[in-house]
């Protein structure tokens, strides 16, 4: 009961998307489970040692990452400060609760001349509706850096083809404006015009649709990426957030101010675009080792 209270909180007071209350749902279904199986019948009982114990828990017996643990132990450190808020709970058994520290990864970007290889090359896409749409997807998610669920949340009157921009929902149902350059634009407008010539029972508004014409979904974008970007790179990850972090590096390395990386990638503060800086300066270091005499 007071788990569903605080995800109907988060979905109509903080206005979170489906994806983020479904995360939420199963973390904390989760802890739920871990709970029973160590005979304690009510989040209310929880001490601090409890959660530390699950905290172990993920890590030695499901082989969970630092960085997965944490996440689950913010969606934890955010139902017991919303039970705490609302007179629930005397004290707050996450309060004193710190997380793990992870080990710093930058982000896996592919190189922007791998890129204009993979979409100037007229055989890396075929001339069907479905060729079509995959090469619109990675255009897209590549000339844009939106996020996966913005790319499926996109409708077609979502394209203002005067401005030649798009308009993005992002996270809390935060609205941005990303421009368009030209040659993404004459696509969007050709996707659009096919699509609507397409025989479909259903006429989607999503710009983004399978075969038969319905909105796309997350697997569906997952498996275009990893197939495209299996023709020009070796790096394992392979996913749809990659292009969005070639975006951000492909801008930085050509002068892009970081402040205006950051309202385009739609973060919420400068540190989290502030990591791709690391990715600049490894390229110097590079580049320096390369061509300089005594490097």
């Amino acid at each position: 009961m007071l788990i569903n209270d605080f995800l109907a909180y988060l979905k109509y007071e903080k206005r979170y998307s489906p994806h983020t209350l479904l995360a939420y749902s199963a973390d904390l279904l989760q802890f739920e489970n871990f709970l029973k199986s160590a005979s304690l019948t009510s989040v209310e009982l929880v001490q601090a040692a409890d959660v530390k114990n699950f905290m172990v828990h993920l890590l030695q017996e499901k082989g969970l990452t630092e960085k997965a643990v944490n996440r689950k132990v913010s969606s934890l450190k955010s139902f017991y400060k919303f039970l705490h808020r609302e007179d629930k709970l005397i004290t707050n058994p996450t309060g004193l609760i710190k997380t793990l520290k992870t080990p710093k990864k930058l982000p896996v970007f592919v190189e922007e001349v791998k890129m204009d290889a993979l979409l100037d090359n007229q055989h890396s896409f075929d001339d069907s509706f479905a060729g079509k749409r995959d090469r619109l997807v990675v255009e897209l998610l590549f000339g844009t850096g939106m996020r996966l669920a913005e790319l499926l949340g996109l409708k077609e009157d979502d394209f203002n083809t005067y401005e030649g921009a798009i308009k993005v929902l992002g996270k809390r149902n935060k609205e941005r404006i990303i421009p368009l350059h030209k040659a993404l634009q004459k696509e969007v407008v050709e996707f659009i015009a096919l699509k609507n010539l397409q025989d479909f029972d259903n006429k989607s508004p999503y710009l983004i649709v399978t075969n038969s014409g319905d909105q796309a979904y997350p697997n569906l974008i997952y498996r275009i990426v990893n197939s495209c970007l299996k023709l020009v790179s070796t790096h394992e990850k392979k996913s749809p957030h990659v292009l969005r972090h070639s975006f951000a590096s492909s801008l930085l390395n050509r002068g892009a101010d970081l402040n205006a990386i950051k309202e385009l990638l739609g973060h919420a503060s400068l540190a989290a675009t502030q990591v791709y800086t690391h990715n600049s300066v490894e390229r110097l270091k590079s580049i320096y080792k390369q061509a300089h005499p005594r490097a």
